[in-house]
């Protein structure tokens, strides 16, 4: 058997999940979790073969969840669900050793047979996520991207420093560097801007 923990904010699509998945394949469901923060919790708590994790959820966002969970447990085997794949957020995930990527409008039996191929050591890309993973079109560094969405979450300078263990005059710079990439004039435009490019 596989053992997996499930988490998505989108109670219904969770609920699916949690009652067909273990229908396809050899797999059961120890935990469900309704956000990042709850992801975290729940993973260190069962020790799952594969943590399936939507990438864009309150509180804790997916990436947040897994970079916590890669601290407790490094080798912890993650599955990403996307429902829009933005190339600088897919390199982040890839950086941090997510070892799959699938579109959340995957057929049950499409999810579960990738469950089963990261269980066995492998790692499994759908093509058109891959596809956005290697697009070179992002002007921005990876910590340029990381204080945008973080200014995008509404935080302050002092907030994003240290919620990314930076110095304040640090985190200035890279918004600095950002805005006069994209051209703006304030760090919320920058991000607004970064947004619409889909770059976060």
């Amino acid at each position: 058997m596989t053992s997996v923990v499930l988490a998505d904010d989108e109670v219904l699509l969770r609920k699916a999940m949690a009652a067909l998945l273990p229908l396809e394949g050899d797999i059961t469901v120890l935990a469900e979790a309704s956000d990042g923060a709850q992801a975290v919790t729940e993973t260190l708590r069962h020790g799952p073969d594969v943590l399936v994790i939507d990438l864009e959820m309150p509180n804790v966002d997916g990436l947040g969840a897994v970079a916590e969970i890669r601290r407790e447990r490094p080798h912890q085997v993650i599955l990403m669900l996307t429902r829009h794949a933005r190339p600088g957020v897919l390199r982040k995930a890839l950086k941090l050793g997510v070892q799959g990527f699938v579109s959340k409008s995957a057929d049950p039996s499409h999810i579960a047979t990738v469950i089963n191929t990261l269980h066995d050591g492998k790692r499994w890309i759908d093509p058109d996520v891959s596809a956005l993973a290697v697009m070179d079109d992002v002007p921005l560094t990876d910590r340029e991207l990381d204080v945008l969405r973080v200014t995008s979450e509404g935080y302050s300078v002092a907030d994003i420093a240290q919620r990314l263990h930076l110095a304040p005059g640090t985190v200035r710079n890279y918004l600095s560097s950002a805005m006069q990439k994209t051209g703006t004039q304030t760090r919320h435009e920058a991000a607004r801007y970064a947004r619409e490019h889909d770059w976060l």
